[in-house]
This record gives C-alpha cells, structure tokens and sequence, in this order.
C-alpha cells in the first residue's frame, strides 16, 4: 500500500510538473543554422585555402583557389583569337595598304595620258579623213584604239575606288561576327577562370573547410561550409494546446545557457502537421508528446551570430505579445 502511495505521489507530481509547464507557456527549443555551401561549377586541384575553421570573412575576401592552369591557357588562346578576328576586320574596313593604292593611281595616270595621246590621234586622223588624205580604216582603227584607252581608264577608276573601299559588305559582316563570337569565348574562358576563385558571398563565420590543398576538388562539390548570422535561427516545438499563441510574426524571447540576457526573435513559419517530441529535446514532460515545430528568426543578427547551432533554449512568448 504504501508503494502504490507513493507511486501515485510520483505521478502527481511529474504531471504537477508538465501543467506548470505548460501553464508557463515555456517550449523547449535549440538554435538551428542554415549553412552557406561555397563550391566552384569547375573541378581541378586545390591549391591555396584563404580561411580556417572558426574564422571571420567579408564579403567578397578569397575563400580558397583551385588550379587555374587549364583555364589560363584556354583564355590566353581566346584573346588571340579575339585578336586576330579584331585585325581582320580592321583590314577589311580600311581597304588596301597605301602602297598598293598609290600603285593603282599611277597606272590610272597613265591609262589617262594614254586616252589623252588616242583622242588627239583620233581627232587628227578624222580631219584627214575628211579631205580624204587618210582611208576609212586608218580612222576607224584611230576610233577603235580611243574606245581602248577610255574603257582601261575607266577600269582603273573603278579598281582605285574599290580599292579605297576596303571589303565587301558581306565579308565586313562577317568578320564583325567573327570578332563578337571571339569576345564571347574569351567573356565565357575569363568567367570559368575567375569562379576558380570563389569569395565570400557575404560577412560569415567560418563553420568548416572540407578538402585539402593538394586534393582534386569535383565541380559542384563544397569547399568551404559558411554560417552568416542572418542564418542562425531558433527551432522550437509548441504543444497543439498552446499552438494558437504562436504564429507568424508573433514574438517570442529566448533563454539560452551563458547567455546573459534573453534573445528576442520572431517567428516565421510553425509547421502544418504534428510530430513526436524530436530525441534531441531531452524532457521528461515533453518525451512522446505530438508537438508542432516553429522556426523564428533572431531580432538582432550580431548577437545571433555568437550563438552555436545546437545550443539548447528555453522559449516563451514576449511579454508584449501577452
């Protein structure tokens, strides 16, 4: 009898316990962290680590390197191209080289002169021929040789101003596309060899490093584990009696071990469905309980940003949100 007795004492005061509780409206919790994964889209062999474990970094500081060898000679090769493609249609819009134009213009000088000499001999020979001193062919052969000297001129002309021209239309065009699709290889080739040098995307703490320089590092695979402070959040499990005092944008204060002073937060999503009491929260009173998971995001990033995730917490509604 008296060991009923006192087990029933027992039970009334372990369920004493849960109902003060309850009554307090205090939830058992932890601080959960969203880590930031930094990886490079190309593999090669890591050769230089710019952070440690623990670490402070700034946005845009050098995380690590991996070997940009492959990736160099590929956009030395694009800027060659690029340049060759840049000369060509260079040459092709600027036409000949002096030279070659002044070599045009003398023999168009002379293909002149040469008309000038047969108009004055066809001109002479069609005087005679009308007092009937010279036959009918010497003048028309006269005639024949200034159609001759006019059609050479003309096509001197002709092959000067192309000259001066420079190329076709259609080969400009091309060479033009021909230089914009060298300066996209080369943007594609400095793009690649720039993400072989990933920085910090923004201020962080350093939650770990997973490979060592000497090691081949995969495309996609992390290299760096980073924990901002605006990631540090607080996870904690409401019972379905009190679920209605907690919802989205409801404010909440949390107790944590070596902490000073309570850390306010506010909270962002409380999950749709019920699950048992996670094994991480060790209570007695909770244990076995269907409970309703709630996420809050931390009021003052800096002070989050000194917690650890894993660290256990008490948490209660603030008195303003009573």
């Amino acid at each position: 009898m008296r060991t009923a007795a006192a087990l029933l004492v027992v039970a009334a005061g372990i369920a004493g316990v849960g109902c003060s509780r309850e009554t307090r409206g205090t939830f058992l919790g932890y601080v959960e962290g969203e880590y930031v994964h930094v990886a490079s889209p190309v593999g090669g062999t890591l050769v230089g680590l710019a952070v440690a474990r623990g670490g402070e970094v700034e946005p845009g500081q050098l995380l690590f390197e991996l070997d940009p060898e492959p990736e160099a000679s590929v956009a030395r090769e694009s800027e060659q191209r690029l340049s060759q493609a840049r000369s060509r249609l260079e040459d092709l819009t600027k036409g000949r080289r002096p030279s070659e134009i002044e070599a045009l213009a003398a023999r168009l000088e002379r293909a002149r002169a040469e008309l000038q000499l047969a108009a004055v001999e066809a001109a002479r020979l069609e005087a005679l021929h009308r007092e009937r001193v010279v036959s009918t062919e010497e003048r028309d052969r006269a005639q024949a040789t200034l159609d001759a000297a006019r059609a050479e001129a003309a096509g001197f002309e002709a092959d000067l101003e192309t000259a001066r021209l420079g190329g076709r239309v259609d080969e400009i065009r091309a060479a033009a596309a021909e230089v914009e699709a060298a300066e996209a290889a080369l943007a594609t080739a400095r793009w690649t060899l720039a993400k072989k040098r990933p920085e910090a995307p923004v201020a962080a703490r350093v939650h770990d490093t997973l490979y060592r320089p000497g090691e081949w590092v995969a495309a996609g695979s992390p290299v760096v584990s980073l924990l901002p402070p605006g990631n540090v959040k607080l996870r904690f499990f409401v019972p379905e009696p009190q679920l209605a005092a907690i919802h989205p944008g409801a404010s909440v204060v949390a107790a944590l071990d070596g902490v000073p002073e309570a850390v306010p937060a506010t909270v962002s999503y409380v999950s749709t469905e019920a699950e048992f009491t996670p094994p991480v929260i060790y209570s007695r009173e909770t244990r076995a309980k269907l409970v309703y998971m709630v996420e809050a995001t931390f009021a003052e990033p800096e002070r989050a940003g000194r917690l650890r995730p894993g660290q256990p917490a008490d948490v209660r509604p603030s008195a303003s949100a009573r």
